[in-house]
């Protein structure tokens, strides 16, 4: 006779093999939990914190964004890819997000790649900088000077001064950096040039000011113009006439601006721009007339761009900006003598 088993309902807390896994189970989850609490403000804190990051780790993430795969990378930088592999993995740990999705064997960046990349471009662009410095001192006799200034003053004056120093100094080698205020006086500051040019008459911080000019802005007009057959231009003689602007913001648009409002005058402004060179360009197309700076006008006067002056003064200066922290330059003075005497030949 087959024998019945009954099944009892074993009584709480009863020893069942579900209860003997359950209290071998329950220290392992309380170290696992010990654990995580310990981790858990190490963790918070990380997330809060500044990645501690090194030149070594940027220098390989730039050449894997440079060239987009880890052989190549791995080449440029004297490497292997097994030391680059663990490299990324070790960067993107300690920045906490991925850096690169793996594509058909092409490292393809992240949005958050891209992002990085703009900054550590910046960072290794000072260091270029720095490397190309050395190696100028190094050669101290043919150093490269480091100059700033204002776009107008790239096209109109600089050529003239690095003519004179070239014919009495052609060992002597320079770098001009077109630069818009106020980024131009910030630089100076920061003593990153030699020296610059620019139109402000306040020193900026660290910087000692020399006025070099003081002149007043000009008319410009296409060449045929009715108005060409005045000596001088009032501004009433631009009323109703077409306009070419400088750029909003620009302080010689500012009081132009404010000359002809002063004056009731009303003009057609269909065109502006920032660069005076390229307001100039446009009145020898004949869109219109204009007011820009006298070095611009001068350089760019010919055939098809008669130059006028005013009836009212716009004052128009040039500034040498020295930088006096840093140490200068032991070839300075012989480019400063240089831009006078261009001046001084106008």
């Amino acid at each position: 006779m087959p024998r019945k088993t009954r099944l009892l309902a074993s009584p709480q807390g009863a020893w069942t093999p579900e209860r003997s896994a359950q209290v071998k189970e329950e220290p392992a989850k309380r170290a696992r939990d010990t654990k995580q609490n310990a981790l858990a403000p190490r963790l918070r804190a990380r997330e809060n914190s500044a990645p501690q990051l090194t030149h070594r780790q940027l220098g390989l993430f730039r050449a894997m964004m440079l060239h987009g795969n880890l052989s190549r990378a791995a080449e440029v930088t004297g490497s292997s890819q097994p030391t680059l592999s663990r490299e990324l993995a070790r960067l993107e740990y300690v920045l906490g997000f991925a850096l690169f999705d793996r594509v058909r064997g092409r490292l393809r960046p992240t949005a958050r790649a891209l992002a990085l990349m703009q900054e550590v471009e910046r960072s290794f662009v000072g260091l270029e900088q720095i490397s190309a410095r050395a190696l100028e001192l190094r050669k101290l006799s043919a150093g490269r000077l480091r100059m700033a200034c204002l776009p107008a003053l790239a096209h109109a004056l600089v050529p003239l001064a690095l003519a004179h120093l070239h014919r009495s100094h052609p060992e002597i080698s320079v770098s001009v950096v077109p630069l818009e205020a106020p980024w131009l006086e910030q630089a100076l500051s920061e003593q990153r040039f030699d020296l610059g040019l620019s139109e402000t008459t306040e020193a900026p911080t660290g910087v000692e000011l020399c006025a070099l000019l003081e002149v007043n802005e000009v008319a410009v007009l296409p060449a045929g113009h009715r108005l060409c057959k005045k000596a001088v231009l009032r501004p009433q003689d631009f009323a109703n006439e077409n306009f070419v602007s400088l750029a909003e913001g620009d302080p010689y648009r500012h009081a132009i601006d404010t000359m002809f409002l002063g004056a009731g005058v009303q003009r057609v402004t269909p065109f502006e721009t920032a660069s005076a060179a390229a307001v100039c360009a446009m009145v020898q197309q004949g869109l219109g007339l204009a007011i820009v700076n006298p070095l611009t006008a001068s350089a760019m006067a010919g055939p098809q761009l008669v130059v006028r002056p005013l009836s009212v003064a716009i004052p128009f200066n040039v500034s040498l900006l020295l930088p006096q922290v840093a140490t200068p330059h032991p070839l300075r003075d012989l480019l400063v003598d240089a831009i006078v005497q261009s001046i001084a030949a106008r």
